[in-house]
């Protein structure tokens, strides 16, 4: 496993000396930033507890009560006797302590919701210039397990999903699959339960089908069409899952 850089370049002196009398949750601010700068692999062991303590000038406890809030938060792994270890990448880091900190109410999720409509839309789009054959093919795939699992639901919510991150992945876009990965990894408390109805199924498999025969015909403006009109439904079955949790 890479072990923390313990030179003196930039990563070491971003960790600055934390202001007098801060709680242990500023020197988790601190290590924060360091994490998700995306410049650590996952895997990465951190310093020790008396070397982060020495570096920002704070108490061992301190140190060890920040080390404690990130493993509850998913974002490092403590080993008695090891060491801590980075769990995992940017993107598998960023949904968890994103959704800590929001714990997601209903006028944030409302916002996500806009916002994974616009970026879908626009990915529909790219893919119907951009997606292979290959990839147009694994996304027929998709879909036909979407129609073979109308009568199991979570199989039904895992060939969604893989369907769409298909479609993403395909754009050479990785900022767009990050962010979609993102919101949606926000969203899926909610998403796994926003389609359950047979009726519901079957109207999401053919939006679906509607967005892949477009791109599969390399129709950009119609592509986008049809994952707006999906977008639509979709969002609002959600909304409603969202507003009776939250009610």
């Amino acid at each position: 496993m890479p072990a923390f850089p313990d030179d003196t370049g930039d990563l070491a002196r971003r960790l600055v000396r934390v202001p007098e009398g801060s709680p242990a949750a500023v020197v988790a601010a601190r290590l924060l930033d360091l994490i998700t700068s995306g410049e650590l692999a996952a895997g990465t062991r951190l310093p020790p507890e008396r070397q982060l303590a020495t570096t920002l000038e704070v108490g061992r406890s301190a140190v060890r009560e920040a080390l404690t809030a990130l493993e509850v938060l998913g974002v490092v792994d403590v080993r008695p006797g090891s060491g801590t270890y980075l769990r995992g990448s940017l993107s598998e880091l960023l949904p968890q302590t994103l959704s800590w900190g929001m714990l997601i109410g209903r006028r944030s999720t409302t916002e996500l919701i806009e916002v994974r409509g616009a970026l879908e839309i626009y990915s529909a789009r790219l893919a119907a210039e951009r997606m292979p054959e290959d990839a147009v093919a694994r996304l027929g795939a998709h879909l036909a397990r979407m129609r073979a699992s109308a009568d199991d639901p979570p199989a039904f919510v895992d060939a969604d999903l893989a369907f769409h991150h298909e479609l993403a992945a395909s754009v050479d876009n990785t900022v767009l699959l990050d962010l979609l990965q993102i919101i949606r990894s926000l969203l899926r408390v909610w998403a796994d339960r926003a389609v359950e109805d047979p009726t519901e199924i079957s109207r999401a498999v053919e939006e679906h089908a509607a967005v892949h025969d477009a791109i599969a015909a390399r129709d950009g403006d119609r592509a986008a069409s049809a994952m707006a009109a999906h977008m639509l439904t979709a969002g609002r079955r959600l909304a409603a899952t969202v507003a009776a949790d939250t009610a």
